[in-house]
């Protein structure tokens, strides 16, 4: 069994993978990971894992979980099963890394759109030829609510809500309409972009975000929450074959 540590900029998880399937999943604070990761060994047979991280790791932890399972710890120079044509390759993030290579693997052959929801939006491109080409980089949802509050002297915070209209007829619901509809149109118009140059375009949907913009959006899309976590076990297992 592989164990996947994921290191996000909000949240961690660790996820238990049998071949490709996903045995459990933790989300957990950062101080509980070196707990949880001893709880995940003894709970079943890990024979290799993978960590990924959008944040620096401590060289203390990176040696604590050496020193219970062997780890590939994913970075720029990782074995994928792309060809990365991204001019800066060294600044590209590790979870998209592990979000394109699953893709190649769910969807062989395809023009596939990764749309990853999370504390930023981010558009990855990767075509049927395995090249991956690049994409974009937004605000989150959590994001535009936070900065609506912090560079405005009496807009407040408020968590996200679907609004019921669009004409928002409070402050509040002004908040959510233009936040909720910036995301939307933002989305739906990229959409509409590629699919002008990819008529058959395959789109993908993950993040933290998946299921509140899922059922909102009009185009056809694969949702999946866990895209990140099967891009990591789909790199540690190719790196496995590899050796």
């Amino acid at each position: 069994m592989n164990l996947i540590v994921d290191i996000g900029n909000t949240r961690i998880k660790a996820a238990v993978f049998e071949n490709d399937k996903l045995i459990e999943l933790l989300v957990l604070e950062s101080e509980h990971l070196l707990e949880k990761v001893d709880f995940l060994i003894k709970k079943y047979t890990i024979n290799s894992g993978i960590i990924s991280s959008v944040k620096n790791i401590s060289k203390e932890i990176q040696d604590q979980l050496s020193k219970k399972v062997s780890f590939l710890v994913l970075d720029t120079s990782t074995k994928v099963p792309f060809k990365n044509l991204y001019k800066t390759p060294q600044t590209l993030g590790v979870d998209r890394i592990a979000l394109v290579s699953n893709a190649l693997t769910k969807f062989p052959k395809k023009n596939v759109l990764i749309i990853d929801a999370g504390t930023c939006i981010t558009y990855d491109f990767v075509n049927e030829n395995k090249e991956y080409l690049g994409g974009a980089i937004s605000l989150g949802i959590e994001m535009r609510y936070k900065a609506l509050n912090k560079y405005t002297s009496k807009l407040p915070l408020l968590e996200k809500n679907i609004p019921s209209n669009f004409i928002g007829k409070t402050t509040d619901e002004n908040i959510h309409s233009g936040v909720n509809n910036g995301v939307l149109n933002e989305i739906n118009g990229v959409i509409e972009q590629y699919e002008r140059e990819n008529p058959f375009l395959t789109i993908v949907l993950t993040g933290g975000d998946t299921y509140f913009l899922a059922k909102q959006l009009k185009s056809s899309i694969f949702a999946n929450p866990n895209f990140v976590l099967e891009g990591l076990n789909t790199i540690l297992i190719y790196n496995n074959k590899e050796c």
